[in-house]
């Protein structure tokens, strides 16, 4: 039965996370992009100015509010996660160095998918009982689409609390039990698989208390803590990762040159005896790019809703910059970790993860000094993942039963971590993986429709900017 039950959830998940699912997730990119005139390229100058420019300013912020800050860390918390780690290698692994210049491809135009959906739920929010600010694609839909939409409004929080449960909750709890055990036996060799489980029992126990003085604490201490952990877990990584390029410097160039060939022409890089086709290379780097920087998904806008600004515009932009930190530099440094010392496979069409990342690491640092490094950037951006999601699902709950529904919820959200970090989750990953595509649809489909709107909304921000500048 679990076998035959497992077998159609590989079917479903290769049917939703398909070349149509993927044409649609880069089409509404290319789309909005011509909407928008490819704000991403003609402003971007301004947008980083206004994103990465006031990331250390001390913003106040009304009650029930983040500030813009906290407010992208937050959803950069459950945007760079161990797809950036993991889901780089899988993509090489997959699809060649030719990948990443489509995961790149993929990120340009995605970061015009987040930017329109940060914009309407910061636009469409509403206040709720507790005073907090709310949105997100269920928002949208019914404020913006009609309350005759609220179907899909429904089916997409059904799809996004589940999809917690396991992309948000199990999997990473469990990626973070699983990298401790790593190092774990690269200390202890002897140690046996009784000793691993009672570890891996321990490190859920431990996530489940940590999780619930996070989120019991309401949208204000998840910011807090949020603000925190994602600058500190992104310089970790990037300061190692670079460490890891430039003691191969020799290797950059050619690094870059597989990455180009590659995209167009797998063969000129030894892919197997007829190449990899050029197809397989887009498709591991869109779907492992999607994976990472969830551009579509409608997740982040759940987060970004809560920012205390004074035009959505504002808040949109830090879409376009969590896009760039996520896929252009943060998965191009894993890429170039791999391909610079030369640990990538000769032979494309497999499957790789973390240990790929691990490998590359080692020749900088040395094998335990490198998984202990990538255990610790696994566990900080696993756990930031693991909060970001319990607000995703709470809010998809909210929206369905209230705030009752949205606390027991939590309580079951809470015990799902010590499940998660005990168990094998074959099934589960691809169960959740499933459910972000499906998710995805509903939300696109409301961007999609909403366009004119995001297209007037960011012309009237754009017109009163000139005007002020024009007057002083």
């Amino acid at each position: 039965m679990i076998e035959q039950f497992s077998d159609f959830s590989t079917a479903v998940n290769n049917l939703v996370w398909g070349v149509p699912m993927l044409l649609l997730l880069i089409g509404t990119g290319i789309f909005l992009s011509f909407r928008l005139g490819f704000i991403q390229f003609r402003r971007f100058g301004l947008i980083m100015k206004s994103t990465v420019g006031r990331l250390f300013s001390h913003d106040e912020k009304k009650e029930g509010t983040l500030t813009p800050l906290q407010a992208l860390t937050t959803a950069l918390a459950g945007t760079v996660g161990t797809g950036n780690i993991a889901g780089v290698a899988g993509a090489i692994a997959l699809g060649g160095p030719g990948a990443i210049f489509w995961m790149w491809i993929a990120a340009l135009f995605g970061m015009c998918t987040k930017y329109s959906e940060i914009l309407l739920s910061v636009h469409y929010r509403k206040v709720n009982d507790q005073g907090d600010y709310v949105g997100g694609p269920m928002y949208y839909i019914t404020r913006g689409l009609g309350q005759n939409w609220k179907w899909l409004a429904a089916v997409f929080c059904v799809f996004g609390a589940v999809a917690a449960l396991g992309t948000g909750n199990m999997t990473q709890i469990n990626t973070i039990a699983t990298s401790i055990g790593t190092v774990w036996t690269a200390f202890h060799p002897s140690a046996s698989a009784g000793q691993l489980r009672v570890l891996y029992l321990v490190i859920g126990i431990i996530g489940a208390v940590l999780t619930i003085l996070v989120l019991f604490g309401g949208l204000q201490r998840i910011g807090s803590v949020t603000e925190k952990l994602v600058p500190a877990m992104a310089l970790v990584y990037i300061v190692t990762a670079l460490i890891v390029v430039f003691s191969n410097t020799s290797m950059i160039g050619p690094a870059f040159r597989q990455i180009f060939e590659g995209a167009f022409d797998p063969r000129s890089i030894g892919g197997g005896l007829s190449g990899v086709a050029v197809q397989q290379a887009m498709k591991a780097g869109f779907g492992r790019g999607i994976f990472s920087n969830e551009a579509g998904l409608g997740t982040a806008p759940i987060a970004h809703a809560a920012a205390d600004v004074d035009h959505p515009v504002q808040q949109a932009m830090y879409g376009v910059f969590e896009v760039f930190a996520d896929t252009i530099v943060i998965c191009t440094l894993t890429a170039l970790a791999i391909l610079v010392s030369r640990q990538a496979p000769a032979f494309y069409g497999g499957s790789a993860g973390a240990d790929l990342t691990v490998r590359a690491f080692s020749t900088a640092f040395g094998s335990r000094i490198a998984s202990v490094i990538i255990a610790v950037c696994i566990m900080m951006f696993a756990f930031s993942t693991l909060l970001s999601w319990s607000l995703y699902g709470g809010r998809c709950v909210e929206f369905l039963a209230g705030r009752r529904g949205m606390v027991i919820y939590q309580a079951v959200y809470v015990i799902f971590v010590v499940v998660g970090a005990a168990v094998k989750l074959d099934l589960v990953w691809q169960i959740a993986d499933s459910m972000n595509a499906l998710m995805a649809i509903p939300n696109l489909i409301a961007v999609l429709a909403l366009s004119p709107r995001v297209v007037s909304l960011t012309r009237e921000y754009f017109l009163r900017r000139r005007e002020k500048l024009a007057g002083s």
